[in-house]
């Protein structure tokens, strides 16, 4: 393999985005399939270029016969270009309907894993030309199927925090792809569920008239609201932005739904419906939605957590393990010594020391009883947000997650940077 190689010379640099002077992992999604190798190909010139590590990751859904065997042969794949390589199995009960969603769900969640263990903080994946415009056909016959973007945080939380999606190949068509390979007198997989009629994927493709010629950009731009600077978040993980900042545009849904979803720490965003009949709204209001609270005066419009979604289940306690995990998808929790329990403070403030019971009383209401409380197995009970210093710290993510929805991270190196919001009056 050359070391310029490339697929033509007025491409632009489809790794600009990444950081060559770090020293740090990237990783690469390996299917087997024709995209995915090709890209493997164009990375490792890359990474030998600037002398950053590889790592393919090969995802076995556990859905096909010859699983096992595409993962062996991307296995061997990658040793052929000396590329380690990592496979990764998705086990458990597969669901009867929507499994092409959970799949993909599924995917995202091993990748992110994976990355975050090797210390990687992109995943490169192989998506063209050609699946713009798939995902443009799928929503002309009315599913929902979003574009996949150039660069985006990872859809999997919160094993994606951190974590970005790079496709450098959107204005590549799959043809190039499979001239670049032949070329390289490589073969592919060809995964037969591509041709499978019961996907809506499937019927897209076949709807396509051209195959051979230049498709139209479809790429979606993340939404960059121009209010981003106004925006405030708390050390309870509540996010808040003056009224004024959320009118009725597209815009303003958008935020309004990143915030809901950031300072709910779930997965599942609210419906477009919803959010346009909160912001058609005039005078004060409180609502709940999508697991958020959300609290509308005049001035001020503020997202946190919604307390009674305790009662449905969620913010539930776990035994903190030695290291970091997520506390209800809100707080990075990192623990220097087993004992404890993360638990929401509600029910529990009045055990908290005097100093921190001053504390939290002046954190908004609404958000005092979704706080993390660490409680030891003697009994003993803090809350990491607003204790000076102890074994157990809590990072609040709400912030950070907003800023990546939004798009202000726009590359590798800005990852390690993550600007810090304003904390919130």
């Amino acid at each position: 393999m050359r070391r310029g190689l490339k697929l033509r010379d007025t491409q632009p640099d489809p790794f600009d985005r990444l950081n060559a002077p770090d020293r740090g992992p990237i990783t690469v999604a390996l299917s087997g399939g024709g995209d995915s190798l090709a890209l493997l190909h164009l990375v490792k010139a890359w990474a030998d270029r600037a002398g950053r590590p590889l790592v393919a990751l090969t995802v076995d859904h556990g859905l096909q016969a010859a699983g096992a065997a595409w993962s062996r042969f991307a296995a061997e794949r990658a040793a052929r270009l000396g590329v380690a390589h990592r496979t990764l199995v998705w086990t458990g009960e597969k669901p009867r309907t929507g499994l092409p969603a959970a799949a993909r769900a599924a995917r995202h969640a091993l990748l992110a894993d994976a990355a975050r263990d090797l210390g990687a903080r992109v995943i490169l994946m192989g998506h063209t030309a050609d699946d713009l415009a798939e995902a443009a056909a799928m929503r002309q016959a009315g599913a929902t199927a979003p574009s996949p973007r150039a660069w985006s945080p990872s859809p999997a939380w919160p094993a994606g925090r951190g974590v970005f999606i790079l496709r450098p190949l959107l204005d590549v068509r799959r043809a190039e792809l499979r001239d670049l390979l032949r070329g390289l007198g490589e073969s592919w997989i060809e995964d037969p569920a591509n041709d499978d009629p019961r996907y809506s994927r499937t019927l897209a493709r076949r709807r396509l008239v051209s195959r051979d010629g230049p498709l139209p950009n479809f790429e979606e731009a993340p939404s960059r609201c121009l209010a981003l600077d106004q925006m405030r978040h708390g050390a309870g993980g509540e996010l808040a932005i003056p009224r004024a900042a959320l009118d009725r545009s597209d815009d303003a849904r958008r935020l309004l739904g990143a915030m809901v979803l950031s300072a709910a720490g779930t997965t599942r965003p609210p419906s477009a419906a919803s959010l346009d009949r909160l912001l058609a709204e005039l005078a004060p209001f409180t609502a709940s939605l999508a697991g958020a609270r959300i609290e509308a005066g005049h001035a001020q419009v503020t997202v946190c957590r919604e307390a009674g979604e305790r009662a449905r289940g969620g913010m539930a306690g776990y035994d903190l393990p030695t290291g970091e995990s997520v506390f209800d998808g809100r707080f990075a929790m990192t623990a220097e010594a087993p004992g404890w329990r993360v638990a929401p403070l509600g029910g529990l403030a009045r055990r908290l020391p005097e100093p921190q019971q001053r504390r939290l009383r002046a954190l908004p209401p609404a958000v005092r009883p979704t706080l993390p409380a660490a409680i030891l197995h003697t009994g003993y009970v803090t809350c990491p947000v607003i204790a000076d210093a102890g074994p157990v710290r809590a990072f609040p993510l709400p912030g950070t997650r907003l800023f990546a929805a939004l798009g202000a991270i726009p590359d590798e190196a800005s990852i390690w940077r993550v600007a810090k919001l304003p904390s919130a009056p």
